[in-house]
C-alpha cells in the first residue's frame, strides 16, 4: 500500500530523530549508553515542559513569545524567595509565570490583537521586572536551600534523574488534558476553525486564555527547573530557550495555523532538537550558531506543517 503525503508527513519528525541518533551513535558508540540517554533526557526535560505549554497555544492558532522570559522570572522568583519561604516559593513561581500568560490571553481576546504582538510585550515587560528584581545578576540559591526545596529536580529515583520524571508527568497530565477534556477537544476546534467554534457554543474566549495561562505556568516551571538544576536565578536564565522551544512544537508536526497536532509530536520535536544541539556541539558548531541552525530549521518545519488553505493571503 503506498504511504501517502500526509503520512510521510507525520512520521517524518521520528524518521528524522532515529536518523539523527544513528548518525551520531556512528561518530560516537557511546551516544546510545544508558547513562548518555538518560543525560540527553534531562537535559530535554525542561525544553520540553516549555514547549509542551506553547503546544496548547499554537494549537488554538497563536503563538507565545513570552515563554522565555516567564522561565527567567521564575527562576528570580525562586532565588528571591526560598530563603524566607522555603518550598512555597515553587508554586509562587508557577503561579506568577501562569499569571503572565493569563495576562496575555486577556489582551489577546479582549483587544482583539494579533497573539504574536501582546506576548511579544508582556515579554519585553517581564523581561524588565527581571531586571529590576534581580538588580540585572544572577541570584544564587544557597546549597541547603537548594537541596531542602529542589530534591524533586536534583538527584535520581529508581535510576532515572528527576528531572525526567517530572517531565513524564507533565506529559502524561497534558497527553489526558489535550485528548480526555473538553477543553483539550476545544483547543483542536478553534484552531480549526475558529468561526465554526463560535456557532458550536464553544466559549473561544475562556479557551484561549486557559491556553495562555497554561503555557505560561509551564513556561514558569520549566524556569524553576533550570533554577535547581543550576543552583541560581537569572534575568537572562532562559533566553536561548525560545527558539529551540518553538522548534520543537513545529518540527513535532504541530501545525502553525492550529487544529492539527499534539503532546506525543512535541515530544518527538523535543528530542530531535536536543539531538541537533548535540550533534552540532560535537562538531564544534558554537552556541551562538546554534541558533542560526534552529532558525533554518523552524522556516522548514512551518513550510511542512502549515495549512497554506486557512492563509490564501500570506501577509
Amino acid at each position: 500500500m503506498p504511504i501517502s503525503l500526509n503520512d510521510f508527513r507525520s512520521q517524518a519528525p521520528l524518521l528524522a530523530l532515529l536518523l539523527l541518533m544513528a548518525l551520531i551513535t556512528g561518530y560516537d558508540p557511546g551516544f546510545i549508553q544508558p547513562t548518555a540517554v538518560l543525560g540527553l533526557a534531562a537535559d530535554t526535560a525542561a525544553l520540553f515542559i516549555m514547549a509542551t505549554g506553547i503546544t496548547f497555544v499554537v494549537l488554538i492558532g497563536g503563538i507565545d513569545l513570552s515563554s522565555q522570559a516567564v522561565a527567567s522570572m521564575a527562576s528570580v522568583i525562586v532565588a528571591l524567595l526560598l530563603p524566607d519561604f522555603g518550598t512555597w516559593s515553587v508554586p509562587t513561581a508557577i503561579a506568577a509565570g501562569a499569571a503572565a500568560g493569563a495576562i496575555s490571553g486577556v489582551l489577546h481576546t479582549r483587544l482583539r490583537l494579533p497573539s504574536f504582538i501582546v506576548t511579544l510585550a508582556v515579554g519585553g515587560v517581564v523581561a524588565s521586572l527581571n531586571m529590576l528584581w534581580s538588580g540585572n545578576r544572577t541570584l544564587n540559591i544557597e546549597a541547603a536551600d537548594r537541596a531542602a526545596s529542589f530534591g524533586w529536580v536534583i538527584g535520581q529515583s529508581a535510576g532515572i534523574p528527576n528531572e525526567v520524571w517530572v517531565a513524564i508527568a507533565v506529559m502524561i497530565l497534558c497527553v489526558v488534558i489535550h485528548r480526555k477534556t473538553a477543553f483539550g477537544r476545544f483547543t483542536n476546534a478553534i484552531g480549526s476553525g475558529e468561526s465554526a467554534a463560535w456557532a458550536s457554543g464553544i466559549n473561544v474566549l475562556r479557551v484561549k486564555i486557559i491556553s495562555f495561562a497554561l503555557s505560561g505556568g509551564l513556561a514558569a516551571l520549566s524556569g524553576v527547573m533550570m533554577a535547581g538544576r543550576l543552583s541560581s536565578g537569572s534575568p537572562t536564565l532562559a533566553n536561548e530557550f525560545l527558539l529551540p522551544a518553538i522548534a520543537a512544537v513545529l518540527v513535532g508536526g504541530t501545525a502553525l495555523t492550529g487544529g492539527v497536532g499534539g503532546i506525543w509530536r512535541t515530544l518527538i520535536g523535543a528530542l530531535l532538537v536536543s539531538v541537533v544541539r548535540i550533534g552540532m556541539t560535537f562538531v564544534g558548531v558554537s552556541v551562538f550558531a546554534q541558533q542560526i541552525v534552529f532558525g533554518v530549521i523552524l522556516i522548514i518545519a512551518v513550510a511542512f506543517t502549515i495549512d497554506r488553505s486557512k492563509l490564501p493571503v500570506v501577509k
